[in-house]
């Protein structure tokens, strides 16, 4: 079993999968902005900022990740990605949060008019609903490289508890102190209980999510005079 501490940064590595951040803005501009006017209690936007000065949070290097999905459907299996995606964790004990904000529009699939029928009404609804949002409740280890992230996620306007299964790999350094890391993170779900009943003879009911993340360790500058790039810790 970890020493608290040491459960803090693993908890850290693992959700920092969802900090896509740019290390030269100020926190309040580069990492809240996207949540300002989304559905997210702000309060963990408070949380999150102070992670920021506490240099626990960890950027996404985006050439080297991905947020996508799979499904069947009656021309095989759809796999489609996200490109443009961001997000944050505030780090507090046992109330550590890690929120993560995905451009539906964003979405790209290998077959194109299916691309355009799951940004459409009868699925994702892009146009009404432009953005997918998780945000995390709780962690919880099955070892030292294993654990499950609960928390809730909004898609297409409807909010449903979700499960990650999570896998963690150290890239350089010891685990829970490495810059860099690499996090696996897989769920399934229900897309009716999303509002998305359409062509049930022609797709999947069930949708897998999958998330493939190499990010790295950022702190933000010194100063607030120095509008530079972010200091990357040592």
């Amino acid at each position: 079993m970890f020493k608290e501490n040491k459960i803090l940064h693993i908890s850290a590595l693992i959700l920092s999968l969802l900090l896509p951040i740019h290390p030269a803005v100020a926190a309040d501009e580069g990492l809240c902005r996207p949540f300002k006017d989304a559905d997210v209690d702000h309060t963990l936007i408070e949380t999150m900022l102070k992670s920021a000065i506490d240099g626990t949070l960890y950027r996404i290097k985006p050439n080297s990740s991905r947020m996508g999905f799979c499904v069947e459907s009656a021309l095989g299996v759809v796999k489609g990605d996200f490109q443009k995606f961001n997000g944050g964790l505030t780090l507090e004990g046992d109330a550590s949060q890690s929120m993560v904000k995905i451009d539906v529009a964003s979405l790209e699939t290998n077959i194109l008019f299916i691309e355009q029928l799951l940004k459409g009404e009868s699925f994702l609804y892009a146009e009404k609903h432009p953005d997918l949002i998780f945000v995390s409740t709780s962690f919880e280890w099955i070892n030292d490289k294993k654990a499950i992230l609960k928390g809730k996620l909004k898609m297409r306007g409807v909010t449903k508890p979700v499960a990650f299964f999570v896998d963690v790999t150290e890239v350089d350094g010891d685990l829970g102190d490495s810059d860099t890391i690499m996090v696996k993170a897989t769920t399934t779900v229900h897309r009716a209980e999303f509002g998305m009943t359409s062509l049930t003879n022609m797709v999947d009911e069930k949708v897998n999510l999958c998330m493939s993340i190499e990010a790295e360790r950022y702190i933000e500058p010194i100063s607030k005079h120095d509008t530079g790039s972010a200091i990357k810790k040592s």
